[in-house]
């Protein structure tokens, strides 16, 4: 069985560059783009933890599984 992949979308229309996401990362797998916005640095590390979403102040965050995984 292997592991399950993530997606990271940012809404950078609601971003404000604050960087909780980045504080809160677990595995520090978020870095920020030449905008600000964060982005992963490793795609297969991510575990889909999701608290860059749950903590993001303003919504700017969604973590999905891959399509085709489970």
């Amino acid at each position: 069985m292997s592991k399950a992949k993530f997606n990271l979308k940012v809404f950078s229309e609601r971003c404000k560059d604050c960087g909780i996401c980045f504080e809160f990362c677990p595995i520090n797998n978020l870095s920020p783009n030449e905008d600000g916005n964060p982005e992963m640095i490793d795609l297969e590390a991510c575990t889909g933890c999701k608290l860059c979403e749950f903590l993001c102040p303003d919504f700017a965050i969604q973590i999905d599984k891959k399509n085709g995984q489970n």
